[in-house]
């Protein structure tokens, strides 16, 4: 028996969890950071997209944004403008 199908013979219908870091792939994706995962749990995110109640879905964005958040103050802040520069930058008075 091959490797991958040995590996479907042991997946369970639960949760699989955040992913190790060594196991994600980033990539760039029309100038954004997108993360490479396999068909399956692409296509099991997808289902429970379509079946989460309006609620779930909202409450999963705003976990989404907070953690989105948390990498960002934990890299550092990358980017990060004082409130000036970004008042002149939205204005268009640079």
């Amino acid at each position: 028996m091959s490797e991958d199908r040995a590996s479907l013979r042991y997946m369970t219908a639960e949760p699989a969890g955040d992913y190790p870091a060594a196991a994600q792939e980033m990539i760039q994706v029309r100038g954004e950071a997108a993360v490479a995962v396999p068909v399956a749990e692409y296509q099991r995110l997808r289902a429970l997209e379509r079946i989460a109640s309006p609620q779930e879905l909202e409450d999963a964005e705003v976990e989404a944004t907070l953690a989105a958040h948390r990498e960002w103050v934990a890299a550092g802040r990358p980017g990060e403008v004082s409130q000036e520069e970004a008042a002149a930058e939205l204005l268009g008075s640079q």
